[in-house]
């Protein structure tokens, strides 16, 4: 399993993500607004997206922190 965290700088729901990962030992990694992709990057890996983080797992893209949370309990 691979997670991907899509985040930017002060941005408290991308730390959270992140803490989730490193708590619960998940492999992730975390690319930086501005300084791993662009803006326009950024929508055209996540069209219609209007908040940060966006998350992915395998490859698909499952949302933001909340998401991540709710998969996590849903793993048992």
């Amino acid at each position: 399993m691979m997670i991907e965290i899509y985040g930017k700088t002060f941005c408290p729901y991308c730390d959270k993500a992140k803490a989730l990962c490193e708590r619960e030992g998940f492999e992730y990694t975390y690319k930086e607004l501005d300084k791993d992709f662009s803006r326009d990057d950024f929508f055209n890996i996540f069209p219609g997206a209007r908040t940060f983080p966006q998350i992915k797992i395998n490859g698909d893209s499952i949302g933001g922190y909340t998401e991540l949370e709710a998969w996590y309990k849903s793993q048992g």
